[in-house]
Formats: structure tokens, C-alpha cells, sequence
């Protein structure tokens, strides 16, 4: 468990020792003038945490708050490959630091595992000019370049794996996080597009757990090697819910549970239209196959049935959309895709500072509120821009950017509880009503 006083000495020592030894190892600091790469970072990363949408005279405001009296041109003259090398380094720095971890909240389903580990991949459209270094996906509409954010998550904890950053085109099972050891006892939770059996069975074979959607094509068999037709099993058999032991794969036979819940009417009604949508963009027919299991919510699962009920497993699916959560935040409220030049070094040195912004933003919100089961992201993440520029102001001191600290804890529980609902109640909610 990382505490307010152990976060402290590794915030300065990123933003003072390692940010001044990247200003000189990128280029970025060649003599010392206004600037040195300590105070160039800080002002980014102050700049933008307090607010996304910062001008460079907002920045030029910063840097004087660190003591660095400066013009927004002077600032705006330091966008290069050269800063953006520099904030690049820093970043990965700060990424190594997966030491920063909270207790676990108090939640029944969680405390049967060790951790519960969501992965998946976002991506961000960069100006063209980038394009060599950072090629664009063929489903980004009409942008040339981007680049792929690769993030792990653990509920239980808070430890953020990454983001690894890659170019956009490669397919996410490329990403890092696709092979990296799960803890023994921990979950592993992610999208389609991490499916694959290899990685299943390896995780299988950690000890670690796994809960997941089936993709397309996968044959399952019964428990004899017999395949299994999966509209015709759920017709026959899953009237509301069905746990069934089967195998996965014609080579692999991976054992597991197929786990399924039929859903009301109205929710089958929206997934078939949603693929009749895909459909139509795609220029491609409707599959009857697909329209017919949008009546059942299907997941497999290596965990045991003493450890996990169909029920709890359902709500554990939606735990997943977390992460998503988490990329709408950094999105949304971080800005990490919208920026107010057309340069292609000011706009990528502007992701990877922002970048750094919320990771050290996570790390906070790891410390003072992780531990509270009904949090909210998005009202500590305004707690943490609240206090950004007092931050700013205090810190070389240790001892009072600890007292910042503290007072974001304290800011975050007197209103950082995610509102609980009646009509659609939140994920935590949830999780404690599949528990009870």
C-alpha cells in the first residue's frame, strides 16, 4: 500500500532528477538560460493538470509560478522533437513506478482475488506529419497517423500498467499488457480484441483467472469433445441463465465455463440493431448467427463455480467497461486528444505531457481515495485540477506538497462519492447487490 508520504519523494524525484537528465539527454537543455528540464516539465505537467484546454500564456503563468519567468513564445519556441523527446522519457519513467498502489476497497466479489486486472487499448489521431513514426489504424477516419495507448488496470489496487504508447496500426493483441503475467489468483478482464487461447491457456497455467466474451469462430465442445451449437444449447437450455463446463478450441480444449443469462427483450432489440449498423458501415450482410445470440449475454471463465456465481460473473463482465471509464476521463476531461496548434512537435509533446499529467493524476487519486469502494473518478479528478496550482506553488517542499495531498483526500470525501441510483444503479451497486 502506497501512502501520501511514499507517493511525495517519487513525485519530486520524477519531476526534478529525472525530468533535468531527460532536458539534457533529448537536447532539450543545452545550457541553462530560463529553463531547465525540471521546470520545463513542471510547467507543462502543472499547466495542463490545472487546466486541458491551457493557453501558452496560462503555461507562461505556470512557469512563473515555479519560478521561471518567462514569455508564451518563449514557450511556444521550445515545442521540438527535442521536448517532445524529453517528455517522452519522462513518461516512460513514470510508468515503471507500478509500486503505486492503494488497499483494496471493500467489496465481497473482489476479495476472492487476488487482483482484477482490466487491459485494453485506445487510440489517439495525431497530425500527418507523424505518420512515419506513428502510422494510423485503416479505421481511423481519414487521419494519417496515431498513436495507441496499451493500459492495464487494477481495480483492486489502483496499479496502473502503462500506457504503453505504440503507433495506431498494429492490431491491440500486439500490445504489451497481451502477454504480461497475471499475479496467482488474480482475474484478467478485457475486450475481443485480446481473445486468444494461447494466452488463455498461459494464463490458465499461472494460476491466474480469466472472464470473457467468445469470439466469433471459437468452437466449443462439451466436456466428451463433442462441438456445441451455441444458438441451439441456449434455446434448449438457457431459459434464464446456464453454467456449463465445455472446452474451447479444436486444438487447444481449453477447459472452462460457458456461462449464459438471457436478457429482456429490449436489450436483445438494441444489440440486433447495433449490428445491423456495423452491418450497413461495413457493406456487409447481417449475421443470422449474431442477430440470434443478441438474446443471451455469454461469457467463458477459467474460475471455479464455488468462487464465482453466473450472476456475480454477469456484473464482473461489466466491471470491464471500467477501463473504458477511465480512457473517457483522460479523454473528456484530460484532453489528451485536443490541443490548439497544428505543429506536429508542439501537439505530440502536448500528448505526452498531458499523458504525464494523469498518470501523476491517477497516482494521487490512488492514495487519498482508492480505498473507498464508491468513488468517483471524474469528482476526484476535479479535486486534483483544483488543487494543481497550489501543487505547483509548493512544490519543493516536501512536507506541504504532502499537505496538498492530504487536503485533496479531504476534498475527494467530502464530495467525491460516485451518486448512487435507483433506475440504473452503478457498478458498485451492482457489485454489492450480486454479493448479498
Amino acid at each position: 500500500m502506497t501512502s501520501i508520504p511514499d507517493l511525495v519523494p517519487v513525485l519530486q524525484t520524477l519531476l526534478t532528477t529525472t525530468a533535468d537528465q531527460a532536458g539534457r539527454d533529448s537536447g532539450l537543455i543545452q545550457r541553462v538560460r530560463a529553463f531547465t528540464g525540471a521546470s520545463f516539465v513542471q510547467t507543462l505537467v502543472f499547466g495542463w493538470l490545472a487546466n486541458p484546454d491551457a493557453t501558452l500564456a496560462n503555461l507562461a503563468q505556470t512557469a512563473a509560478i515555479r519560478g521561471v519567468p518567462v514569455s508564451a513564445q518563449a514557450i511556444a519556441d521550445r515545442f521540438s522533437p527535442a521536448s517532445a523527446t524529453c517528455l517522452a522519457h519522462v513518461l516512460t519513467i513514470a510508468i515503471q513506478q507500478s509500486i503505486v498502489a492503494a488497499a483494496p476497497a471493500d467489496l465481497a466479489v473482489f476479495r476472492r482475488f487476488t487482483g482484477v486486472v482490466l487491459i485494453d487499448g485506445s487510440v489517439i489521431g495525431l497530425p500527418a506529419a507523424l505518420a512515419v513514426a506513428f502510422p494510423g489504424s485503416a479505421n481511423q477516419r481519414g487521419s494519417h497517423a496515431g498513436l495507441k495507448l496499451g493500459v492495464g488496470l487494477d481495480l483492486v489496487t489502483g496499479r496502473l500498467d502503462g500506457p504503453c504508447l505504440r503507433a495506431a496500426r498494429p492490431h491491440d493483441r500486439l500490445l504489451p499488457m497481451q502477454d504480461q503475467p497475471v499475479a496467482a489468483g488474480a482475474i484478467r478482464l478485457a475486450d475481443l480484441g485480446f481473445f486468444d487461447l494461447a494466452v488463455l491457456a498461459a494464463l490458465d497455467a499461472q494460476q491466474a483467472y480469466w472472464l470473457t466474451r467468445v469470439q466469433s469462430g471459437t468452437v466449443v465442445m462439451d466436456t466428451q469433445g463433442n462441438r456445441l451449437d451455441l444458438v441451439s444449447l441456449l434455446r434448449q437450455r438457457c431459459k434464464r441463465t446456464l453454467d456449463l463446463p465445455v472446452l474451447l478450441g479444436v486444438a487447444e480444449r481449453l477447459p472452462c465455463r460457458l456461462l449464459g443469462e438471457r436478457v429482456p427483450r429490449a436489450v436483445a432489440d438494441a444489440r440486433r440493431q447495433r449490428l445491423r449498423d456495423e452491418a450497413r458501415r461495413r457493406g456487409q450482410p447481417v449475421s443470422a448467427r449474431g442477430l440470434a445470440l443478441a438474446a443471451w449475454t455469454i461469457r467463458v471463465t477459467n474460475v471455479p463455480m464455488e468462487g464465482l456465481s453466473v450472476a456475480e460473473a454477469m456484473v464482473l463482465g461489466r466491471v470491464r467497461w471500467q477501463i473504458e471509464l477511465l480512457f473517457k476521463l483522460w479523454k473528456s476531461h484530460g484532453k489528451i486528444d485536443a490541443w490548439r496548434s497544428a505543429k506536429p512537435w508542439r501537439v505530440l509533446t502536448e500528448v505526452y505531457a498531458k499523458l504525464l499529467a494523469l498518470v501523476i493524476q491517477h497516482w494521487v487519486l490512488v492514495v487519498t481515495s482508492w480505498h473507498e469502494a464508491e468513488r468517483s473518478l471524474v469528482k476526484g479528478a476535479q479535486a486534483v485540477r483544483l488543487h494543481a496550482g497550489y501543487l505547483a506553488a509548493v512544490f519543493d517542499d516536501a512536507t506541504q506538497v504532502a499537505a496538498a495531498l492530504a487536503s485533496i483526500a479531504r476534498s475527494i470525501t467530502a464530495g467525491g462519492r460516485i451518486n448512487r441510483r435507483r433506475k440504473w444503479p452503478n457498478t458498485c451497486q451492482l457489485l454489492q447487490a450480486a454479493a448479498a
